[in-house]
C-alpha cells in the first residue's frame, strides 16, 4: 500500500480516534465535547537505530518514509537482523465495533444518561460535593510492514465516573464509582449499583473506627488485587526495565521462584475492556502471557527490541498512547488468576485481619504501596466494621510469598478518566483485575 523503502524496515500506524466527554459538577454542565483525530505514525529501521515520525497528513506518508531512509543508512541484510526477524507478519480484519460504535450514540443521549445517575448525587442531601463524567472512545488502526503485514482493528471503552464527598476539611471522606464497557448500552442501567456505592460510602464515612498499625493478614478485592498485580509486579514485568541491568536480570530469571505457589500473575491483551489490543503497534498479535505461574517466574513483557535483546519471544506489549508517540513496552490486563476456594472461605479463616475493598492509588516497583479508601475489619472469620488507616506497604518478592489463598472467582475491571503512566505516555488505557486475594502478613501503617 505504501512505498516501503528497500534495504530498511519500516512500518506505518493510522489511528482515527472518536472521543466524547460530558462533565457536571454540582449540577452545573462544564464541559461537553466530541473530537475526532487522525494521524499516522511512521517508524523506520536501519539494523542501527530507529527513526520516526507523526503526521496528521496522511497522503504525505510516502514522503515521511523516504525522507527517513534519507537519514538512515541502507542495509541490504535487514531482514536477518534479529529485532526484524522478530516481527509478525499478520494480514488480519478484526473490526468488531463499527456497528455498535459509541459515536453512532447522540450527544444529547449521553447527556440524559448522564444526568440519570447525577440524580442519585443532587438527591442525597449528606453529599457536600460531586462530580461525574461520562467519557468514550472508539479507536480504529491500521497497520501495514515492509514484511507485508496488513491489519485492520478497533477497540472500544465506553464509562461513568461519580466522584463525591461527605463532610468537609478534617472530617471528610471522598468515594468514587466507575464503571465501564466495550458496549455504551451495559452502562445505561446500573443506577442500582451506584447507589449501593454511594450507600456503602456514606455507612463507611459515618461508622469507620481508626485501627493501630502492625503486620495484619489481608485480604485484597479483585480491584486492590489488580492494583496490585499491575503496579507491584506488571511494570516489574516490562522488559524494557531489565536491558542492560544485569542484578535485575539476575533478580528476575525465568525459572526463579518469586511467589508462592498458590499465585499466577498473567497479561492478556485478548482480554475485552480497557486493555483490549488484539494487535499492539508493531503489528505483534496479543497473547496470554504467563508472567507468574504457580509462584515460578515464567516471561516478560516485550518489544521486538526488548526481545531480541533478551534472546525471547515477542509478547504483543508494544504500546504507543496514540500516533503522536512511538511504541514501548506496556501492559494491557494484567490480573491474577482464580484459584480454588470461595471468598467466604477465605475469609472465614481469619481469626483477625483486614479486608481491602476499594483503593484510592498504589504504587510500587521493589517496595509497594497501596492506599486504601474503603477498608473492613475481620474478626473470627466474619466481616465486622469498616476502619481507617493510611496504607498497606511491604517488600514486593516477600509479599508475593505471604499469599496463602486465592478466590475461585476472577473480576477483571475497566474503567475511563484515568489510565497507566509510563515516561512521558499518560494515560494508556489499560485492564486489571482478579479475585480475592489472602496475603498472610503486611504491614499496615
Amino acid at each position: 500500500m505504501y512505498n516501503f523503502p528497500d534495504n530498511f524496515y519500516s512500518d506505518v500506524r493510522i489511528e482515527r480516534i472518536y472521543h466524547s466527554t460530558i462533565r457536571i459538577e454540582m449540577g452545573r454542565l462544564e464541559e461537553i465535547k466530541e473530537s475526532v483525530d487522525l494521524g499516522a505514525f511512521i517508524r523506520l529501521f536501519d539494523g542501527s537505530r530507529w527513526y520516526y515520525s507523526s503526521t496528521t497528513a496522511l497522503d504525505s506518508i510516502d514522503k515521511e518514509l523516504a525522507n527517513l531512509a534519507s537519514l538512515a543508512k541502507a542495509n541490504k541484510e535487514i531482514n536477518n537482523h534479529p529485532v526484524v526477524k522478530r516481527m509478525q507478519r499478520n494480514i488480519c480484519k478484526q473490526t468488531i465495533y463499527q456497528e455498535n460504535s459509541v459515536e453512532k450514540v447522540n450527544l444529547q443521549d449521553k447527556l440524559k444518561l448522564l444526568e440519570s445517575y447525577s440524580k442519585l448525587a443532587i438527591n442525597d442531601s449528606e453529599i457536600n460535593h460531586w462530580n461525574i463524567v461520562y467519557s468514550d472512545k472508539n479507536l480504529k488502526k491500521n497497520f501495514y510492514s515492509s514484511i507485508g503485514s496488513d491489519i485492520e482493528f478497533d477497540t472500544q471503552i465506553a464509562g461513568v465516573r461519580l466522584a463525591f464527598r461527605f463532610g468537609s476539611g478534617a472530617n471528610s471522606f471522598t468515594e468514587m464509582w466507575c464503571k465501564a464497557d466495550v458496549c455504551y448500552e451495559k452502562i445505561t442501567d446500573l443506577h442500582t449499583e451506584c447507589q449501593k456505592r454511594i450507600d456503602q460510602a456514606k455507612d463507611f464515612y459515618k461508622n469507620a473506627e481508626t485501627i493501630p498499625g502492625g503486620n495484619y493478614t489481608v485480604v485484597l478485592s479483585p480491584m486492590a488485587a489488580g492494583i496490585f498485580a499491575h503496579e507491584s509486579f506488571g511494570h516489574k514485568s516490562e522488559a524494557d526495565f531489565m536491558v542492560g541491568d544485569e542484578e535485575m536480570l539476575k533478580e528476575w530469571q525465568l525459572g526463579k521462584r518469586v511467589g508462592s505457589e498458590k499465585l499466577s500473575i498473567v497479561d492478556d491483551g485478548n482480554a475485552f475492556g480497557s486493555g483490549y489490543v488484539p494487535f499492539d503497534d508493531e503489528g505483534t498479535k496479543a497473547a496470554k502471557t504467563v508472567l507468574i505461574e504457580n509462584g515460578i517466574l515464567r516471561g516478560r513483557l516485550h518489544s521486538s527490541v526488548t526481545a531480541s535483546s533478551l534472546n525471547e519471544d515477542v509478547t504483543g506489549n508494544a504500546r504507543g498512547m496514540n500516533f503522536e508517540y512511538e511504541p514501548i513496552v506496556r501492559m494491557t490486563c494484567t490480573y491474577i488468576e482464580a484459584g480454588s476456594i470461595t471468598k467466604e472461605q477465605l475469609i472465614s479463616e481469619i481469626k483477625y485481619g483486614i479486608l481491602v475493598d476499594t483503593v484510592k492509588h498504589g504504587s510500587g516497583m521493589s517496595t509497594f504501596t497501596l492506599a486504601p479508601s474503603m477498608a473492613y475489619l475481620i474478626e473470627n472469620g466474619q466481616i465486622s466494621k469498616p476502619v481507617k488507616f493510611s496504607v498497606i506497604t511491604g517488600n514486593v518478592m516477600k509479599t508475593l510469598d505471604q499469599i496463602d489463598g486465592v478466590s475461585d472467582k476472577l473480576e477483571l475491571l475497566s474503567f475511563v478518566g484515568g489510565g497507566c503512566g509510563k515516561m512521558e505516555q499518560f494515560p494508556l488505557s489499560v485492564g486489571f483485575g482478579g479475585p480475592f486475594v489472602r496475603v498472610k502478613e503486611i504491614n499496615v501503617q
